[in-house]
């Protein structure tokens, strides 16, 4: 697994079938700010927490582009979308390769079972395709909050 990228750093490259099952370049978005999140499934209590909550800040973000990525197939992600409005790319990624890249592919623990999973992170990355700002193990509610503070500051 590869380390979670550090601010400063080039983004990894991202290329995923979105919930529509069309390919997504995150580098047509270059010259964007762009926030990644990282969530383990669509649809359970956590995740629409957090998804819920972009789209709640999404008219503050101005021009970031807000994706989502989880291990959820296509249909799944089409569904979520429609079920809560969320109204921003929601990315497939079965086999956990940009999860991997990511640093987020990890091994974790509940109820003394240890199992791989999505470490639920956030990444700010910045027009340029440089980490702005990176949130590893972030809280579902803290994440429109960072979005928000960080696009902020980075305002001045």
């Amino acid at each position: 697994m590869a380390e979670t990228p550090a601010p400063g750093t080039p983004a990894p490259a991202i290329t995923l079938l979105d919930q529509h099952g069309d390919e997504f370049d995150v580098a047509s978005l270059a010259g964007r700010r762009i926030l990644i999140y990282f969530y383990p499934k669509a649809d359970t209590p956590g995740c629409t927490t957090q998804s819920c909550g972009l789209r709640n800040v999404a008219a503050d973000v101005g021009d970031t582009a807000i994706i989502g990525i989880s291990p959820d197939p296509p249909a799944k992600l089409a569904r979520f979308d429609e079920k809560h409005g969320l109204g921003f790319a929601l990315l497939s990624d079965p086999d956990h390769e940009v999860a991997g890249r990511y640093g987020v592919w990890a091994e974790k623990s509940m109820y003394g079972r240890k199992y791989m999973g999505i470490v639920r992170s956030a990444f700010l990355i910045g027009g340029e395709g440089e980490i702005v700002e990176a949130w590893p193990k972030v809280s579902p509610t803290d994440t429109p909050t960072k979005l928000v503070k960080a696009l902020a500051a980075l305002e001045g």
